[in-house]
């Protein structure tokens, strides 16, 4: 582990172009579940109710979301961990070239990392989007309006259905996204995998393309993954802890 921990210091030492990709092993370390493990989404709800035909043709369904949220089951409390500190300091020392995730939680921008570097492949639960006019509003502000007038409100500005502005089964991935994951990861000269198994396409790409661009890969997680071949350093370990540790061997 410290013969790891060593040559991944050294390999962000040398790196100047750095992506970091995260998935749901970073979130569940700020108590966040895994949507299938014990207390996630799928053990409470119907995923059923998340694909897009469903949600927009039952208000019974849209209803139930609505309730998650005022529930404050999607996230909204949740606090950055020492992962997600850790490549908010990297993009500080001016190493980051962006954070691809998997993971819905805006924690990346709550522990420090600019908007404009974060990719969200599968969207942002705080925030929502009217299906109509397209215009985006925060699901807090929302929520209030929702307990000050005892239903599901609309879009303010048009009337229209709104939605988390995440990717629902049945809507493909936001493409100017996906396209700007796919060119940082392609110029990136450093690909660090932080708890992702790898095994959800066209996100699980990323580490592909990284590797035919000769960048080093380095995979951080609990568990072997689906790309474990890619990795020039593997460490099968908590990310917080982990990431603190690299870090700190930076700073020495």
């Amino acid at each position: 582990m410290e013969d790891k921990i060593n040559q991944v210091a050294a390999m962000i030492a040398k790196a100047n172009r750095i992506v970091i990709f995260t998935g749901a092993g970073v979130s569940t370390e700020s108590g966040i579940p895994d949507f299938r493990s014990p207390g996630g989404l799928w053990t409470r709800f119907d995923p059923d109710d998340f694909t897009i035909d469903k949600y927009i043709k039952s208000k019974e369904t849209r209803s139930k979301m609505w309730k998650l949220l005022l529930e404050g089951g999607l996230m909204a409390d949740a606090a950055p961990n020492a992962a997600h500190y850790a490549i908010a300091e990297l993009e500080k020392m001016g190493k980051l070239n962006s954070v691809i995730t998997q993971n819905v939680d805006n924690l990346h921008q709550k522990a420090g990392n600019s908007p404009s570097l974060v990719y969200e492949l599968h969207g942002n639960m705080q925030w929502l989007i009217c299906l109509d006019c397209g215009k985006r509003c925060s699901v807090e502000v929302m929520l209030q309006k929702s307990i000050e007038e005892d239903n599901v409100p609309g879009c303010r500005n048009c009337g229209g259905i709104l939605k988390p502005d995440v990717v629902f089964f049945g809507e493909a991935l936001p493409q100017n996204v996906l396209k700007q994951a796919t060119y940082t990861s392609q110029e990136c000269d450093l690909f660090i995998v932080i708890g992702s198994s790898l095994v959800v396409y066209p996100a699980a790409y990323m580490p592909q393309y990284a590797k035919r661009a000769r960048a080093g890969v380095v995979i951080i997680n609990i568990g072997p993954t689906e790309q474990d071949e890619l990795a020039d350093v593997i460490i099968d370990h908590y990310a917080g802890e982990t990431m603190t540790k690299i870090m700190k061997r930076l700073k020495t």
